[in-house]
């Protein structure tokens, strides 16, 4: 696809990129109007959601019902702690993620291109506040 050169598109993707905290589209935001004080919100959701498109970016839907964006495109998963909401990158072992994708495609008809697990529980600083 054709796109024309966007000093803002560029960085709003290179934000995405240095970033490992998986941010909403307002977090990335509120990065890029340091930088670009006049752009909006819906040019920031617009390139997020044009790069996730692409498969640039991946998008992750979220229980509390704002997306969260990865810039990291390397394959991995995610654990995501139901109490702060943090998504935590997990890299498995090649063992694993073939495991996941072999029993996948023993169950499905059809093809399976990739695949994305997310975990769900309570991170290490969650628990121990839990337990202060």
């Amino acid at each position: 696809m054709g796109r024309k050169f966007s000093r803002q598109r560029e960085s709003i993707k290179q934000n995405l990129m240095e970033r490992r905290d998986h941010p909403t589209a307002d977090m990335v935001f509120a990065d890029i109007r340091k930088e670009y004080p006049h752009i909006s919100l819906g040019t920031v959701y617009r390139n997020l959601s044009l790069f996730a498109e692409l498969g640039e970016i991946r998008k992750l839907p979220s229980e509390d019902g704002a997306d969260r964006f990865d810039g990291n495109m390397i394959p991995h998963h995610h654990f995501v702690c139901k109490s702060c909401g943090e998504i935590q990158d997990l890299f498995l072992s090649e063992i694993s993620n073939n495991q996941i994708l072999d029993e996948a495609e023993r169950l499905v008809k059809g093809t399976i291109d990739h695949c994305s697990v997310t975990f769900h529980g309570t991170c290490d600083r969650c628990s121990k506040l839990q337990t202060s």
